[in-house]
C-alpha cells in the first residue's frame, strides 16, 4: 500500500529550498524572475525593471513547547516527512494570524492529547536542515494540565525520556540544541 509520504524526496527538496524554492516566474506579473545581488545577497527578481519584485525568501516560524516532569522530557516520534520514526519537541509551524504562544499550546495538544499551560519563554532557534523550509522555533516552557497522553496528529508515539538518557535519533538539531541546552540551565 502506497502512502503519501513515499514520494517525499528530501534530496530534491533541499535543492529547491537551497535555489529560491524553485521558484522562476513573477508572482506579480508572470515574467521571468532573476537572480541579482541585492542588499548583499542572492535573490531573485522580476525581469521586468517597470515590475520590481523581489522574493525574499524568509524563514517560517514555528513554536513548540518543552515539557519537563520528574526530570524526564516529553518527546514524540514523528509520523510523517521528514525523518519518519526520529524523535522530536512537540512543535509546528504557526498558522496565518496565530501568536507563537497559540501555535505552542495547539501543537502539543495535537501530537500529545495533552493540555499545556506556558510558564516561560525558553528560547528562540533557528532551523535550516528541514528540507522543507528553513524556520525560526520559538520554545516555551510549560506543565500538563489536563488530557489524556496519547499519540495523535503527527505522531506515532509520544513518550518521557529522562534527560540523560535521550534518544539518539531527534529529528532536527534545533530540537537537539534546545534540549542540550535546557539540560546545561536546568542541571540539579
Amino acid at each position: 500500500m502506497n502512502s503519501k509520504h513515499d514520494d517525499f524526496d528530501a534530496d530534491k527538496l533541499m535543492e529547491l529550498k537551497n535555489h529560491h524554492c524553485g521558484y522562476r516566474y513573477c508572482p506579480l506579473c508572470g515574467n521571468k524572475l532573476v537572480v541579482e545581488h541585492i542588499e548583499h545577497r542572492e535573490r531573485m527578481v522580476c525581469s521586468d525593471n517597470s515590475c520590481g519584485y523581489i522574493f525574499y525568501q524568509n524563514p517560517i516560524p514555528a513554536a513548540g513547547v518543552i515539557v519537563v516532569e520528574d526530570n524526564r522530557v516529553l518527546l514524540v516520534k514523528r509520523a510523517h516527512p521528514p525523518r519518519i520514526g526520529w524523535w522530536c519537541i512537540p512543535a509546528g509551524f504557526m498558522e496565518w494570524e496565530e501568536h507563537p504562544r497559540s501555535t505552542a499550546v495547539r501543537e502539543l495538544k495535537e501530537e500529545t492529547g495533552l493540555d499545556i499551560e506556558l510558564t516561560a519563554m525558553f528560547d528562540v532557534y533557528h532551523g535550516n536542515d528541514d528540507p522543507r523550509t528553513n524556520a525560526v522555533l520559538v520554545l516555551y516552557l510549560g506543565n500538563v494540565v489536563g488530557g489524556k497522553l496519547k499519540a495523535a496528529d503527527d505522531a506515532l508515539e509520544v513518550r518521557y525520556f529522562p534527560l540523560d538518557d535521550l534518544p539518539d535519533k531527534i529529528a532536527f538539531e534545533a530540537h537537539r540544541q534546545a534540549l542540550n541546552d535546557y539540560v546545561e540551565r536546568h542541571s540539579e
